[in-house]
């Protein structure tokens, strides 16, 4: 209903491993006095989402970028024209444009970026259903890219994957013990 506080729906909604991978990403960053924007096209700010829904993350999170369209992507991110055109919305060098042009536009230290193909329509042989690209980058010139294929396994199910990959990708630029980059 119109009006009526959905908080309580959103906290169900989002998994438990979600809120502790957030959690992480927070405290890391809070560690090391690190700030975050997201940058996300498939995910549709699902992330920032994730990240916002505890308690106390505006120290951290300084805003998201929702750039669902190539428009946006441009005139928001600052995404060149040229790199739409020649590698398509779904590339990796889309989805470094995307974390490179949050840094650029935000006053932050780290800022991950989304960009794929949910699904259920919108796939080719080229770029499947379920293919999703990442790219997480520092203010201090590290970055990272990761291309996940999930398949056709429904557009919830890989946008809550992506989720979970961008929130793991932001625990290790905020130097967490998440792992080595992949």
């Amino acid at each position: 209903m119109i009006g009526q506080d959905r908080s309580e729906d959103l906290s169900e909604d989002l998994s438990e491993d979600l809120r502790r991978a957030a959690s992480r990403v927070l405290e890391r960053c809070r560690t090391r006095g690190f700030t975050v924007a997201t940058a996300e096209s498939c995910t549709g700010g699902l992330v920032a989402g994730a990240l916002t829904e505890i308690a106390g993350s505006s120290d951290v999170v300084d805003r998201g970028f929702v750039t669902y369209s190539d428009a946006a992507k441009q005139a928001m991110l600052g995404v060149p024209a040229a790199i739409l055109k020649l590698n398509g919305a779904v590339s990796r060098e889309t989805a470094v444009a995307m974390a490179l042009g949050a840094l650029a536009h935000a006053p932050v230290d780290l800022a991950v970026a989304i960009t794929g193909i949910a699904g259920p329509g919108g796939g080719s042989a080229d770029k499947p259903v379920g293919l999703v690209h990442f790219a997480a980058a520092a203010r201090d010139g590290r970055l990272v890219h990761r291309e996940k294929r999930f398949g056709d396994i429904g557009r919830s199910e890989v946008r809550l994957r992506s989720v979970a990959e961008a929130l793991e990708m932001l625990e290790v630029l905020a130097g967490g013990d998440a792992g080595p980059p992949r």
